[in-house]
């Protein structure tokens, strides 16, 4: 059964502001983690919203929040939030929120490798123009590591590039788009997959998911898109592969991050890398906003929760 929830703090007066109004029966205020929270007193508190960016930052501070019962992130991933809190608080994601421009962002990157965008623009600012034939994303043979919410726009919006998709998910299983192979396949597949992308949660299971044996069995020349976690992918099976340039790596996200400026793979020609921009971009604050709006008014009303990935213990 789901405790009662009355208090819910935001982690500016900005994101407060924009859901408004607040149901009656729940009472909002501001904590920003680094002083004590505004509007409600912290002993009194039943639910935070995490900060968007850095939230992996703040998480110790929750335990000081004894009367804590759930927590929403802003992100996708959850990584971290339960071990912060305990088995007996809940945890919301904002899945879906960020589907569209990750999605996005991940077709640009396969886009920019592929049809050397990049190295283009680095040849603009020098004022050189090499005509060369480049790879097409049409016909391509596209191995996709994760069939959630963002797998599935990723997967739809390849549809219109006439590419070949393998689909990998936790395990093998069929559904309405067809066939999922199990991650115990993974380096079978990769052997005859061209393209690679990685968008699968951050868990144990995850972790290193993508180890040198997978990214040793990819053909030459295979790119690597990651814009799930960085901790999926071996970062140092992958600067070895990348670096040696028998592989091409196109990265919104890495382990570390950011990567330190003496990293090998700022300078290796073959990468591509943005700054963990997947899901910040116009698109995220009003379908945050509506998110949470929606969070509130089942809070008030006893309904179900979007998103709970982990429930409450009963």
């Amino acid at each position: 059964m789901r405790p009662t929830i009355k208090t819910i703090t935001f982690p500016d007066e900005g994101l407060l502001a924009d859901v408004q109004p607040i149901p009656e029966g729940i009472t909002a205020g501001v904590w920003d983690f680094r002083r004590e929270p505004e509007g409600i007193a912290l002993a009194d508190v039943d639910a935070v919203v995490l900060p968007y960016m850095n939230a992996g930052e703040v998480l110790s501070e929750l335990r000081k929040a004894e009367s804590l019962k759930l927590v929403q992130t802003q992100s996708t991933g959850v990584d971290g939030v339960r071990e912060a809190v305990g088995e007996a608080v809940a945890v919301a994601s904002a899945a879906g929120v960020h589907a569209a421009a990750t999605a996005e962002l991940a077709i640009g990157l396969i886009l920019a490798s592929l049809r050397g965008i990049d190295k283009a623009a680095r040849d603009q600012l020098r004022g050189q123009w090499h005509h060369e034939r480049r790879t097409s994303l049409a016909d391509r043979k596209v191995l996709l590591v994760g069939v959630g919410g963002i797998g599935r726009e990723i997967a739809r919006r390849l549809e219109a590039f006439e590419v070949v998709l393998t689909r990998v998910g936790s395990t093998a299983r069929n559904d309405e788009s067809g066939h999922i192979h199990g991650t115990d396949e993974l380096a079978e597949l990769a052997r005859t997959h061209e393209v690679l992308v990685v968008i699968t949660p951050l868990t144990e299971a995850t972790r290193h998911l993508i180890d040198f044996r997978v990214l040793a069995a990819l053909p030459n020349g295979a790119l690597v898109v990651n814009v799930a976690r960085g901790p999926v992918v071996d970062s140092e099976a992958l600067t070895a592969e990348v670096v040696s340039g028998r592989l091409k790596c196109a990265v919104d996200v890495f382990d570390p991050e950011p990567i330190p400026a003496d990293h090998p793979l700022w300078r290796a020609e073959n990468a591509l890398i943005t700054p963990h921009i997947g899901g910040n971009t116009t698109a995220f604050h009003p379908r945050i906003v509506q998110l949470l709006r929606a969070q509130l008014q089942a809070l008030a009303d006893g309904g179900d929760l979007q998103n709970l990935i982990h429930p409450w213990k009963a």
